[in-house]
């Protein structure tokens, strides 16, 4: 999103339309998976009862997946709708995230939900930041 190139965001498990590890799209990504995301259970019992369930995926809180836009737009929704807990929306690498997702959603927005270092990960799961595989 800061029209940089596009940072390594994770391979465990291996992420993005791509599955090359990067939240990058293209003509064929219709779900436009630009959102470098780190999941919470939260997210994925919301998720699911949108009818896309990610455990099947082997996702669990804290892992990094590389979302489709407008599924982070609908869970930023219904937080503010009150429907879900802030924590339910998903953290943001923002460096990892492709600039595509601005279509949808401020940068100011995807700010609010930052990932820092310390929510990036449960438990060592993906590692930090996804930085160096692992």
């Amino acid at each position: 999103v800061f029209r940089q190139p596009l940072q390594f965001f994770s391979n465990r498990p291996v992420t993005g339309f791509y599955r090359d590890g990067y939240c990058r799209t293209g003509a064929a990504d219709f779900g436009n998976h630009a959102v470098a995301g780190v999941v919470s259970e939260e997210f994925l019992d919301f998720s699911a009862s949108q009818g896309n369930d990610l455990r099947v995926a082997g996702l669990r809180g804290g892992c990094k997946w590389c979302l489709c836009t407008s599924r982070w737009l609908e869970a930023f929704q219904a937080f503010q709708d009150g429907r879900i807990n802030r924590s339910a929306v998903p953290r943001v690498v923002l460096e990892a995230t492709e600039d595509s997702a601005l279509r949808q959603v401020d940068l100011d927005t995807f700010k609010q939900f930052e990932a820092r270092p310390e929510t990036n990960g449960v438990n060592g799961v993906n590692g930090v930041n996804g930085v160096n595989g692992v």
